[in-house]
């Protein structure tokens, strides 16, 4: 889940308590969309938004159709962008592009459903929003994992997880590059390293730094489904025993960084210290896709192009 999702569901229960916002999902796409199916965005009558479905000429087009009185608000209603050349042009959409958006006007009966939601994200746990497109009722129900957005003639069914939190172990010059492409595309991005001196001389952007030893760091705050693991510090004493925990949790990519040569000698290391085939094999070692990175910067790149690739291949 994005940050502005999770922001659009806060506006979306604060606004509940002076007035009746629309929420507003994308249920559907066809060819290039500015904004992936499951995007929201909330807006008020009297102009307020949060969020977004588009690149804004959809969101300002749909404001002055919800003004007008174009939408009932009765119960939840579908409406196609893009059926058009014209309305491509006219809204900024690409070439071919097309959006179905379901809109909802929101009441006091969806004040229980968002908070089951935003607390269920409080506790990183994912939960399905189960909308009856009849009645406008929604129910939730707890799921181990995140689910897709399904659409049918009778439900949507809307799937809200928490973000995904990137812990790296060692806060050295690659950790500072990671920690800022990783906070730029929204990652919650955690550095922890068992050398305070290393904490204390850390200078790159505003994130939680945690000084203890990495299994200890890993067990309390990324062994879940929606963690990333990545060892930094060229110190096996440090890395080794973070790779120990981080393998063995469910934490959804584990890598370490380091030459091929390294990662042989890593990968028999913890072969001699009892740990399982299959968790070794969870390993991405050497860390990222191999573009002939060489500096920070670059190998920042490749593991964030990595967690990318893999991230869209699971969607």
């Amino acid at each position: 889940m994005q940050t502005i999702d999770h922001e659009v569901l806060v506006h979306a229960r604060d606004w509940l308590r002076d007035t009746r916002p629309w929420l507003c999902t994308i249920v559907r796409t066809v060819g290039s969309s500015p904004r992936p199916v499951g995007s929201v965005v909330v807006v008020t009558d009297d102009g307020r938004q949060v969020g977004s479905v588009s690149g804004g000429c959809v969101e300002e087009d749909l404001l002055a159709r919800l003004r007008a009185g174009e939408f009932a608000g009765d119960g939840p209603e579908l409406v196609e962008y893009g059926v058009s050349a014209e309305e491509n042009e006219r809204l900024g959409l690409p070439c071919g592009g097309r959006i179905v958006l379901l809109l909802q006007r929101l009441g006091e009966h969806d004040n229980d459903w968002l908070a089951g939601v935003l607390a269920a994200l409080r506790e990183r746990r994912c939960v399905e929003r189960h909308l009856d497109l009849a009645t406008g009722a929604t129910t939730l129900r707890a799921t181990d994992r995140f689910t897709q957005l399904e659409l049918t003639d009778e439900q949507l069914r809307q799937c809200f997880g928490p973000r995904m939190r990137m812990l790296l172990v060692g806060a050295g010059e690659l950790a500072r590059s990671l920690a800022e492409l990783g906070q730029a595309m929204d990652y919650e991005v955690i550095v922890t390293d068992p050398r305070q001196q290393f904490l204390d001389q850390w200078e790159g952007p505003d994130v939680s730094l945690l000084q203890g030893m990495p299994d200890d760091v890993i067990r309390t705050n990324a062994s879940d489904s929606h963690s990333i693991v990545i060892t930094l510090t060229h110190d096996p004493r440090i890395d080794d025993m973070a790779l120990m925990e981080a393998l063995e949790s469910d934490a959804w990519y584990v890598g370490a960084l380091g030459s091929q040569r390294t990662t042989e000698k890593r990968l028999a290391r913890l072969r001699e210290l009892g740990i399982d085939g299959a968790a070794i094999d969870r390993l991405h070692a050497p860390v990222g896709l191999d573009i002939g990175s060489k500096t920070p910067l670059e190998i920042a790149v490749s593991i964030l192009a990595q967690l990318t690739q893999l991230r869209r291949a699971s969607t």
